[in-house]
C-alpha cells in the first residue's frame, strides 16, 4: 500500500473522465459534502481535464466551484454535473505536429503544472479502466490522488462491483421483458445489442434475468448456426420467437470485433455487432428478425438505491483515504466494507467474465444458448 503522508490539504478538485454512468452525481456529493465538513474547498473539473488543458473554452476558467447548495438534490440525477469526455486522454493526447500531421504525445507533465497553478493539493478521480490509468500516472508524478471505480462495464478489477453497473442491467432487463411481448405478437426474432465493450457482465447478468434464449458476449467466440439451432428447435416447440442478448464486444468464432470508429486520443467505438447478427440469423433460419441497440440509453437515468448508496459509500470513503494521508489509490467494494488498493493494481487488469462462474452455469442450466 502507497506510504501515508500528512493530508495538509486546502483545496481538493474533482475529476470525471470517459463515459458517464448512473451514479456519477452521488459521488460527487459525497466528496463535495464530506470534504467541507474537513474545511477544504472543493472544485470540479470541467470535462475530464480539459478544463485544465483548456480553461479558455469555459466562462468559469475550467473549474466548477462546488458547495453545498450546488450539489443539492443531485443524488438522484444521471450524467454529471461537471461534464465528463472520452476524448484527450492526458497519456495520448492529439497534438498537431509543426508538419500538420496529428501525434498522441504524453500530456501528464502539463497536467501536473496545471493543478499546481490552480492551487490544487488533491484530486478525486472518478472512472473507470483508462480514467484510472491516468490517475496512476499522476500518482508517480507525486500528485496526490485518490481513484473512485466508475463504470456500467463492471470489468475493473480488485473491486466487487462498479456503480453504475446495476443500473444498466436492471433497465437492460426491463427492456428485454418489454421486447417479449412484442417478439412473441409478431413471431419474430428480436436481437438485443448492449454496452460492456471487452466485457460481457451486462449482456450476460441482462439476459439471464430478462430470459433470454441466447447470450453473447465477448469471452465466449461464438458460432451462428448454434444460435440458429436454438431458434429452430424453439420454433419445433411451438415457441415461434426468440430474445438473442449481444454484447457490443462479442465477436464470431475466427472473426473480429465490429468497430464504428477509431480517432486519435480515444478508445476504439465499438457497435454494429447486433445487426450483424440480425441479418445473419434471418438468412439461416429464415425467420422474421429486427435488432434494438440499447446502447446510450444504458448510460443514462435515475441510478437505481444500490448504485447510490455504493455511490455515496464510494465517494466518503475517497475523502476518507485523502484525509488518512492516502495517494495513489482506489476505494473498492469488498463486502460488507469499502477498502483501499492500489491504483497500479486496480487497473493491471480487465476483469471479464470467468467461464466457470455461477451465472454462466446458471445459464448453461436454464438452456440458454451461449454460442458455443
Amino acid at each position: 500500500m502507497p506510504r501515508r503522508r500528512p493530508p495538509n490539504i486546502r483545496r481538493v478538485a474533482i475529476n470525471t473522465g470517459g463515459g458517464d454512468a448512473p451514479g456519477l452525481n452521488a459521488v460527487i456529493r459525497a466528496v463535495v459534502l464530506s470534504g467541507l465538513n474537513h474545511g477544504w474547498e472543493i472544485v470540479g473539473i470541467r470535462d475530464g481535464y480539459n478544463g485544465i488543458f483548456r480553461p479558455q473554452e469555459y466562462p468559469d476558467g475550467g473549474l466548477v466551484p462546488l458547495t453545498r447548495t450546488r450539489v443539492r438534490g443531485i443524488t438522484h440525477l444521471g450524467g454529471t454535473i461537471i461534464g465528463t469526455t472520452n476524448r484527450g486522454n492526458p497519456l495520448h493526447y492529439p497534438t498537431a505536429m509543426p508538419d500538420g500531421t496529428m501525434k498522441e504525445v504524453d500530456r501528464t507533465d502539463d497536467l501536473v503544472e496545471g493543478l499546481k497553478e490552480h492551487e490544487i493539493d488533491a484530486v478525486v478521480a472518478i472512472g473507470g479502466d483508462g480514467s484510472l490509468t491516468i490517475a496512476n500516472a499522476l500518482a508517480k508524478k507525486g500528485v496526490r490522488i485518490v481513484g473512485v471505480p466508475k463504470t456500467i462495464d463492471n470489468d475493473l478489477s480488485k473491486t466487487v462491483v462498479t456503480f453504475g453497473f446495476d443500473t444498466a442491467v436492471s433497465f437492460a432487463t426491463e427492456c428485454l421483458d418489454r421486447l417479449h411481448s412484442t417478439a412473441e405478437a409478431h413471431r419474430r426474432v428480436m436481437v438485443v445489442e448492449v454496452m460492456g465493450r471487452y466485457a460481457g457482465w451486462i449482456a450476460l447478468n441482462a439476459g439471464v434475468s430478462g430470459t433470454a434464449d441466447a447470450i453473447l458476449i465477448p469471452e465466449i467466440p461464438f458460432d451462428l448456426h448454434a444460435v440458429a439451432t436454438k431458434v429452430r428447435r424453439r420454433a419445433g416447440a411451438g415457441r415461434n420467437f426468440a430474445i438473442v442478448v449481444v454484447a457490443e464486444g462479442a465477436k464470431p468464432r475466427g472473426g473480429r470485433r465490429s468497430v464504428l470508429e477509431k480517432r486519435l486520443g480515444a478508445a476504439e467505438r465499438l457497435g454494429g455487432i447486433g445487426e450483424r447478427v440480425s441479418v445473419a440469423l434471418g438468412q439461416m433460419t429464415g425467420r422474421e428478425t429486427r435488432h434494438v441497440v440499447l446502447g446510450h440509453l444504458l448510460r443514462g437515468g435515475t441510478p437505481t438505491a444500490f448504485d447510490r448508496l455504493l455511490s455515496l459509500r464510494f465517494g466518503s470513503a475517497a475523502v476518507r483515504a485523502l484525509a488518512e494521508g492516502r495517494t495513489g489509490v482506489m476505494v473498492a467494494l469488498d463486502p460488507p466494507t469499502v477498502r483501499y488498493v492500489p491504483l497500479a493494481q486496480a487497473t493491471e487488469r480487465m476483469k471479464t467474465v470467468p467461464l466457470d462462474c455461477d451465472t454462466i452455469l446458471t445459464a448453461r442450466e436454464l438452456g440458454i444458448c451461449l454460442g458455443d
